[in-house]
């Protein structure tokens, strides 16, 4: 079974609605969950935050978190996911920043690092960065199915 569907089953099982905020996936990750029908039982919305400006104003990621640690880090991930979490009617959120190339890598933060942040309503909260290979579709749909399977891992706990 596809990762979106055991979202979907898992989310249905818990009467729960999921909410996205993705940057580098561009929406890949609602994507995923709106190709299976019946998904709007289980989906509330999804916000493509791809600028800062976007995080800031959409979800509330602060001036002084992107200045100091960057759009691509934990600390920009966890405002993301709460965010998302603030402006919808969502019980579970997965967010996503990161570097899918071929361009905008660095020393520190390489092509394919890749940050997420999940969250609950009961207020659980999970950061991890990620390093994935591959050219940019490649390390997308790493992202995609690292931030569905995070979002089982997060209800597996409640």
């Amino acid at each position: 079974m596809a990762l979106a569907q055991q979202v979907g089953l898992a989310l249905a099982q818990r009467n729960w609605v999921a909410v996205t905020a993705e940057s580098c996936t561009g929406g890949g990750v609602s994507t995923a969950i709106t190709d299976i029908a019946g998904s709007s039982a289980w989906f509330d919305r999804a916000f493509v935050t791809y600028s800062n400006e976007a995080k800031q104003e959409m979800l509330g990621v602060s001036v002084q978190t992107l200045a100091q640690y960057g759009a691509v880090s934990e600390q920009v991930v966890a405002e993301m996911v709460t965010g998302a979490l603030a402006h919808s009617r969502g019980d579970i959120a997965v967010a996503i920043s990161g570097i899918a190339g071929p361009g905008g890598g660095s020393e520190e933060k390489p092509v394919g690092t890749v940050c997420f942040g999940w969250a609950d309503q009961t207020g659980k909260l999970k950061v991890e960065t990620c390093l994935f290979d591959g050219d940019r579709p490649e390390v997308r749909q790493q992202a995609v199915d690292k931030a569905l399977s995070g979002l089982l891992a997060l209800m597996a706990q409640s």
